[in-house]
């Protein structure tokens, strides 16, 4: 897990350093650099380029005459070492006591997380001083001896970012009153200082500028997390917007600090600073992404009695945290007030919505299991730090199985069409299949094609069915194995996951043309009509994905695991013949319709092969041993079958009429 992070470091290092040096650190540039705002003999706040605290830029001022480019160097270092005690001090401030595996993965696994994190990458690009704020406040709450030096810390944070004042009365309100009140004395210090050295910065900050509200990007941009962002996007303006802002503000940090008080006397301080700052993100006037570190320390929270919810709140957390709104939701107009303020609507799910579990609670520990059935033994089992080798059985959170197939297929949309290799090696791969099948004796995707052109009626059926049921058949097998056949679930899931992986790999490393884009082989494009080969992007479904990743066939790939998981589950032998049909009529559309050749096939077939193969290695076999007892469904509901439902012959109605009989 370190070496993990040493990776990610190198990874971050090389992304900002790459960058040309009028396109890095140009927030930091913008601040020091030979024409930067610490520069100019007028206020800070003339350029609007400057947005942080009078205060921030007094610091700021001895560096001003660094050379730039070392500067840049340590400014990157220094904020990768931030990152990194961050984490320590959120791993040692984790409530309860941490087992050894735990100890041993927590620190890097934390580390790592905030390394993807959108903010930290934001900030090491731009060379902001976000993450000082944060890292200043969790010091001064759980490593800071006494109550002034601590104060005095969350007081240095509070100067240069003013919202985070609203930690006052959280520590207020949990009995540190003198970590209040120098919390408050440092602040008014700091402040009165900046007033001082630079009146006329301070004027334009705190008065013209209201605080620095008005400083920066446009407020109404995405890129403002806040309630007040939000509101200007949904088209409010004026007095009314500033008064319902003002109203909303109240209420939510009104909830949020009474919830984060309650955690804090629970015992859970590190949720309640993380509560405390996902109202600071929500209330402010603009929070900008670099500030938004705070919602990532929410994931810390514990949600749901049953074991399958217990990973939704962390996994939504760090999705938010780390992938675009497009990625997470789908290119549809109903959801796009949701995508576009995902990361305000996680910020303030954390300060007023989410039921945090209690200390106090039967569940905080051992959440109830929900068991269907018992795998046999696995042959990983002894392989220590790795328990994921062990075939699951349970149903998974539906929300969570939902916005993992989401942003699963977001990740393989985004590879697909970014595994481009050229159109003259695509076309060689292409004869290379053609020479390849002609020795074989299978070449008969001309002929499948002509032959399919003079049917109208089976033409129209086949390009049908290649357009529509690539999608729906695979998920609507996936919906009735989930309500149905809960222990065989991940079982098909985790076989069609390896599968697709596997075909990306295909995708990158062999582009090839299918026969359609073929020049001077006479293949009919029956979906777009005649292809202009000299344009090859023609068409709508080409403007859409990479055309060229045709190996391996994850249309027939994804049919013929459709077909495997009915012919394994279904308990009928029409069920299971029909499960036969979808991948039959699949390679006939595919290569009729000339977007796939022979091969192609075969190289889907090969896929899914070793995608239940690699299943089949690292979970054990598909058969199941006795059911235990389920926990969530009553005192002694008796064994189920391996499909998950309870035996006919262990019902009470089933055991009376044997007393009957008896």
């Amino acid at each position: 897990m370190w070496l993990v992070v040493a990776v990610l470091a190198i990874r971050q290092l090389a992304a900002v350093f790459r960058l040309p040096p009028g396109e890095r650190l140009t927030d930091l540039d913008s601040w020091t650099g030979e024409n930067g705002v610490l520069h100019l003999t007028g206020s800070l706040y003339d350029s609007h380029q400057f947005t942080g605290t009078p205060f921030a830029g007094l610091a700021l001022k001895p560096f001003a005459s660094s050379a730039e480019q070392s500067l840049g160097v340590a400014w990157t270092f220094g904020t990768l070492l931030l990152v990194a005690a961050i984490g320590v001090v959120v791993v040692r401030a984790l409530p309860g006591t941490l087992s050894r595996r735990t100890s041993l993965l927590a620190a890097p696994a934390a580390i790592s997380l905030l390394m993807v994190s959108l903010p930290v990458r934001n900030t090491l690009n731009l060379g902001q001083t976000s993450i000082i704020p944060v890292l200043l406040v969790l010091l001064g709450c759980f490593s800071a001896r006494g109550e002034r030096s601590s104060g005095l810390l969350v007081g240095l944070a509070a100067a240069l970012q003013p919202t985070v004042l609203l930690f006052v009365p959280l520590l207020w309100l949990t009995g540190r009153r003198r970590a209040a009140l120098s919390t408050t004395a440092t602040f008014a210090a700091c402040t009165a200082l900046a007033w001082s050295a630079m009146p006329g910065d301070s004027w334009a900050y705190w008065i013209h500028h209201v605080a620095g509200a008005g400083l920066g990007a446009k407020p109404a941009g995405l890129a403002n997390q806040s309630l007040h962002g939000a509101l200007l996007r949904f088209g409010l303006q004026g007095p009314l917007e500033i008064a319902l802002f003002l109203v909303l503000a109240a209420a939510v940090s009104g909830l949020g600090l009474w919830r984060a008080v309650r955690y804090a006397k629970d015992g859970q301080l590190l949720l309640a600073v993380a509560v405390t700052g996902c109202v600071a993100v929500a209330v402010s006037p603009t929070a900008w992404q670099h500030q938004l570190l705070w919602i990532l320390l929410a994931a810390v929270g514990r949600v749901g009695s049953r074991a399958s919810n217990r990973l939704v709140w962390p996994a939504l957390v760090v999705l938010a945290m780390t992938l675009p709104g497009t990625m997470l939701l789908p290119n549809i107009e109903a959801v796009f007030p949701l995508r576009d303020n995902v990361l305000l609507v996680v910020a303030l799910a954390a300060a007023c919505a989410v039921p945090f579990l209690p200390r106090t609670s039967p569940y905080w520990q051992n959440p109830v299991p929900t068991l269907y059935a018992t795998p046999l033994p696995a042959r990983w089992a002894r392989v220590p730090f790795a328990p994921f080798w062990r075939r699951v059985l349970t149903r998974p959170n539906l929300f969570l199985e939902l916005l993992a197939i989401r942003v699963g297929y977001s990740v393989y949309a985004h590879i697909r069409a970014a595994a481009t290799g050229g159109r003259s090696t695509a076309e060689a791969h292409g004869r290379t299949i053609v020479s390849i099948e002609k020795a074989l004796h299978i070449d008969i995707e001309h002929w499948a094609n002509h032959a399919m052109v003079k049917l109208p009626r089976v033409e129209s059926f086949l390009n049908f069915y290649y357009q529509s049921f690539h999608f729906v058949v695979p998920l609507a097998i996936l919906a009735v194995l989930y309500v149905r056949r809960p222990s065989d679930y991940r079982w098909a899931r985790t076989a069609l996951s390896f599968a697709t992986l596997l075909g990306l790999v295909g995708f990158f490393f062999y582009p090839l043309a299918p026969p359609r884009l073929m020049p001077g082989m006479g293949f009919i494009d029956t979906a777009h009509g005649v292809q202009d080969l000299a344009h090859p992007d023609y068409g709508a479904l080409t403007a859409m994905t990479n055309q060229y990743a045709a190996m391996p066939s994850l249309h027939f790939g994804w049919s013929l695991w459709c077909g495997i998981v009915i012919v394994v589950t279904a308990p009928k032998w029409w069920m299971k013949a029909l499960g036969l049909v979808h991948p039959l009529f699949t390679v006939t559309a595919i290569i009729g319709t000339a977007n796939h050749w022979v091969l192609d096939a075969v190289g889907g077939a090969a896929v899914v092969a070793m995608g239940f193969g690699l299943t089949y290695l690292l979970a054990g076999r598909r058969e199941l041993t006795t059911t235990p007892q389920d926990p969530g469904s009553g005192p002694n509901p008796g064994p189920r079958t391996p499909s998950g439902r309870r035996d006919p012959a262990t019902t009470p109605r089933a055991r009376s009429e044997q007393s009957a009989q008896a």
